[in-house]
């Protein structure tokens, strides 16, 4: 018999959220779906499923973290899965970018992130049991033109989820970073993707690219999102499930360009690499 689970999901409203949320409510699991206003439209839309908690969270907000939280505890005692799915995009060459732009991707993507994290560990801790689920992404492990701000704040998740991983396993307590690649969602939209306003001439043969692909991809990505949610769902059944998940084969083969580039640099600068250590290590190797 399936023993009913709670999960907690930010960024609920639409995109990966909803989709992973329809999915954990037709499992028979509960959800606390965090969105950031008109808490009462989800819950309508998904037919005020009996177990669906829908609370407002600005994920930068700390203390209205640890106040969604305490909500979802309160309606299903407990919380045993929690996806980190809130953030968005910012597509702009990494000199193009302001301050304000910067830190305010980060905030979201990252700050907001470790908000969470903070207000759900110490429930999961005292039970000793929990799966933390980060959503990265294709360009959290390898750079694109035009991505590289909100690539660094999913690398910042990728190192964040690793350590995590590492510090909780001997409490019972399980994370993953998730990678999606390239999937049919509203991310291309302007609701989940903002584009810098200052334009540098010089980057129209990288990122001015970028920017038009970004147009014309817009609903025509490879990836099915109704396919990622159930992914999570066998994700989180894992009684051993991985420290890194990439989704889709566009972000496999992402990676194992990388990893063979990477390959080959080592390869190539083999003599330097490893002759920056003091003359006494050697021998001890």
């Amino acid at each position: 018999m399936k023993t009913q689970k709670t999960w907690f999901i930010t960024g609920a409203g639409r995109g990966f959220g909803l989709d992973i949320t329809e999915a954990v409510l037709k499992s028979g699991d509960n959800v606390v779906a965090t969105v950031r206003n008109n808490p009462e439209a989800l819950a309508t839309k998904l037919g005020n499923n009996p177990n669906l908690h829908v609370v407002l969270l600005d994920t930068t907000n700390e203390t209205q973290a640890k106040e969604a939280a305490a909500s979802g505890i309160s309606k299903f005692g407990q919380i045993d899965v929690l996806v980190n799915n809130a953030g968005y995009g910012l597509l702009s060459a990494v000199e193009e970018a302001t301050s304000k732009e910067v830190f305010s991707n980060f905030n979201v993507n990252v700050f907001g992130v470790l908000n969470v994290t903070r207000a759900i560990l110490p429930h999961m801790r005292k039970k000793r049991s929990g799966h933390l689920i980060n959503i990265s992404s294709i360009g959290g492990l390898s750079a694109y033109f035009g991505w590289g701000v909100y690539g660094a704040t999913k690398f910042a998740i990728e190192g964040i989820t690793e350590g995590l991983a590492m510090e909780l396993a001997p409490l019972g307590i399980h994370a993953t970073v998730v990678a999606p690649g390239f999937f049919r969602t509203d991310f291309l939209d302007n609701s989940s993707l903002t584009r810098t306003e200052n334009i540098i001439e010089d980057y129209n043969e990288t990122v001015g690219k970028m920017r038009k692909f970004a147009t014309t991809a817009n609903k025509k990505q490879p990836g099915n999102p109704k396919k990622l949610a159930a992914a999570f769902i066998k994700l989180a059944a894992s009684e051993n499930p991985p420290v890194h998940l990439p989704l889709g084969t566009d972000t496999l083969e992402r990676f194992r360009e990388k990893t063979k580039k990477f390959e080959n640099d080592i390869a190539n600068w083999y003599d330097t690499v490893i002759g920056t250590d003091h003359d006494d290590t050697k021998n001890n190797k």
